[in-house]
């Protein structure tokens, strides 16, 4: 049998095992490893004729008789508990008598543990844990008591009260607040007279008056001390929680100073193997109550409630509003009932997968956590008790309880749609298949990569334009931004708040007014429309013609975009110091080196990562396509009745699933945009200066 020849604490602290049996043990085992093969035979008899006879090595009787007289003890404290409560006084307040029963308690136990601290590491631990007790629970006791009595005087004094007295004190009081009142008035009069005479700014007339206030409620609070009736009732409310607060420090500390004993003092076993961790895996809390942490082990236990009242029987079918859990996934409905919808059953499978997934991290985190707390016994370190775990939880478990909430909001509100968009990419749900739908595999992502169909040949065509449009928009719109920032971040120029409120108007106002004005304005009737037309004698058709009306989106799109980039560039060109440009210009450098050396670098490597943000925006601005034109002008020919020809693959996908009812092709599109932006999102941010100096 293996066991360490020494015991460690929480600290790594070594020693020496008291238990004699095992400390043979040991040291046969010892002797065997480095005995010449004649001497080991001699030695594994010896050490297997030394477990065979177990219960006769002295060191395991000494134990033995331990036991029985700490059973013994355990029967006869409870008696003794009893007639100890009988004699104290029931006057006391609660807490007194409890801590008092403590108090005796460890005393007791302090006077029979104290005779085998030489014998186990449990007795020592024992006697050092209520050796704290009886040091520090009196001290406690004898502050409750002093101070309870003084809060019950303070409540017979209460009785005692002149009411006379009072009333004559209250009319002093309200004499003494007018007095202080009309003091106030006529301070602040002095201070708006000082004002009008340009003696002190309108800030300091402000500051004043809050001093003013301030001092004119201190002394009305202090002169309503004078009133007995109000001083006593704040003396006993101060006590109450001075009691209160002074308990719950003096108790904190004992804990304290126990757990510290605690992690100092090892623990040791007569096991070498671990067991609980193994046999208990199947049912989180079991495993902790058996390893004596019983609070953590109850709270254990509601993840097994959840995973075998909840989870699985979700998973089997019960509780489903229309599904059968996991299998209905698999089948989709097919073969239900009329009513069943295959979606219904989809969403609901999902579900179930990731209560399982939850499941599975519940048993794996509480596996985990008895398996540390027995190796750890194994090697000498005792297990957290409540308070080190509950002190630990509030310490270093605040991230998680902060995250929970969002957590289980990413699990219901995010994987679960992204997961059935996934899913439905793979199923056949058109408009012959709303209620009833079937598993089709990869056959909707061919069509879309071969571009084959309708929906295959438009999908290239509408990412080819939403690329361009993606591309040209959003760069004109930073480029008109940082433009405008620098023109207005200059110093000749006037009226800065002007240009600056003109130049946010885009942003300020809400998009979609903008984009429904320019509609109107470029429809064959607009004011826009009309007005080129005299002017220039040329006739637009903005609303019939793709290649205009792409121009005339990636023209409003650069114009709406451009008020952010105004913002971003110029918060930066105001921080950018002015050192750097005098530096420059002693060195001889142009306006045009400035620009390209400092400026740009500066501007791009702070607003990097939200420029590609606006790149990402515009891929999937629906907005504008579809108030704008509906997605028009639209050719039957090229893009059949699904979309048209300004239409983005975002539009395209609403289209085709809202309008249409072809979900499952569109799912196939939306998985693909998704992970395409992700992509590029990702190439961008990696490249950008901030990232690779960890900036982000």
């Amino acid at each position: 049998m293996e066991y360490n020849k020494f015991l460690y604490d929480e600290f790594g602290n070594i020693y020496e095992r008291k238990n004699l049996y095992l400390k043979e043990i040991v040291e046969l085992n010892e002797k065997i490893k480095e005995a010449n093969p004649n001497e080991k035979n001699y030695l594994r008899r010896q050490q297997k004729e030394l477990i065979k006879k177990r219960g006769e090595h002295p060191y395991n009787i000494k134990f033995k008789k331990f036991k029985e007289s700490e059973k013994n003890f355990i029967k006869s404290l409870k008696k003794k508990k009893k007639d100890f409560i009988n004699q104290l006084d029931q006057s006391l307040p609660y807490k007194v008598k409890k801590l008092k029963i403590e108090c005796f308690i460890a005393q007791e136990k302090y006077n029979f543990y104290k005779k085998y601290i030489d014998l186990t590491y449990d007795a020592q631990f024992e006697y050092e844990k209520n050796r704290i007790l009886m040091k520090e629970l009196p001290p406690i006791i004898e502050s409750i008591v002093k101070e309870t009595k003084a809060v019950q005087n303070a409540i017979k004094d209460r009785k005692n009260i002149d009411l006379n007295q009072e009333k004559k004190i209250e009319l002093e009081f309200k004499k003494f607040k007018k007095e202080q009142k009309k003091a106030l008035k006529l301070e602040q009069r002095k201070l708006k007279e000082k004002r009008k005479k340009g003696l002190i700014s309108r800030k300091a007339q402000i500051n004043e008056n809050k001093i003013l206030k301030q001092k004119y409620k201190e002394a009305v609070l202090l002169k309503s001390y004078d009133c007995f009736e109000k001083r006593n009732k704040e003396f006993i409310k101060n006590k109450k929680h001075e009691i209160k607060q002074k308990t719950k420090l003096g108790l904190k500390e004992i804990n304290f100073n126990i757990a510290d004993r605690k992690k100092r003092i090892p623990i040791e076993l007569e096991k070498n193997k671990v067991k609980i961790a193994y046999f208990t895996l199947l049912f989180p809390g079991v495993g902790q109550i058996l390893n004596s942490q019983y609070k953590k082990g109850i709270l254990f236990l509601i993840a097994t409630f959840f995973i075998y009242f909840i989870a699985i029987p979700y998973a089997l079918g019960f509780g489903n509003y229309q599904g059968e859990g996991i299998k209905g996934l698999i089948t989709l409905a097919e073969g239900g009932r009329r009513v069943d919808k295959s979606l219904i059953f989809m969403i609901e499978g999902i579900i179930a997968i990731f209560l399982l997934i939850i499941s599975l991290f519940l048993l794996y985190f509480s596996f985990k956590d008895v398996l540390k707390v027995e190796k750890n016994k194994i090697k000498g370190i005792r297990p957290k008790n409540w308070f080190e775990i509950k002190s630990s939880f509030q310490e270093e478990g605040f991230p998680y309880i902060a995250n929970l909430p969002g957590l289980i909001v990413i699990v219901f509100i995010i994987l679960v749609p992204v997961t059935t968009t996934i899913l439905l990419s793979f199923t056949g749900m058109d408009p012959q298949h709303q209620s009833k739908f079937y598993w089709i595999g990869i056959q909707n992502y061919k069509l879309i990569f071969l571009g084959q169909g309708l929906a295959g040949s438009v999908f290239w065509l509408t990412l080819g334009w939403t690329i361009v449009w993606t591309l040209v928009a959003t760069t004109l719109a930073i480029i008109i931004g940082f433009i405008l920032a620098l023109l207005v971040n200059q110093d000749r120029i006037k009226g800065k708040a002007f240009f600056r409120t003109v130049y946010l108007l885009p942003w300020a106002v809400p998009a979609f007014i903008t984009i429904m004005f320019f509609s109107i304005m470029l429809s064959p009737n607009g004011a826009i429309s009309q007005l080129i037309q005299s002017i220039w004698n040329i006739e637009i058709s903005v609303k019939t013609d793709a290649m205009q009306t792409r121009i005339a989106l990636i023209l409003l799109q650069g114009w709406l975009g451009s008020s952010y980039i105004f913002l971003l560039s110029t918060g930066v060109l105001q921080a950018i110091p002015n050192d750097l440009y005098e530096a420059a210009e002693m060195d001889g450098a142009t306006t045009w080196q400035k620009l390209k050396h400092i400026t740009i670098p500066i501007v791009l490597f702070q607003t990097a990562p939200l420029l590609i943000g606006q790149y990402v925006f515009n891929f999937n601005n629906f907005s504008i396509i579809y108030l704008f034109n509906g997605g028009g002008p639209f050719e039957p020919t090229l893009y059949g009745n699904l979309a048209g020809s300004s239409d983005l693959l975002i539009s395209y996908i609403y289209k085709l699933t809202i309008e249409n009812q072809y979900q499952g092709i569109g799912a196939a599109i939306t998985v693909f945009v998704s992970i395409a932006v992700m992509f590029a999102s990702f190439l961008g941010y990696r490249n950008s200066k901030a990232f690779k100096e960890e900036r982000l």
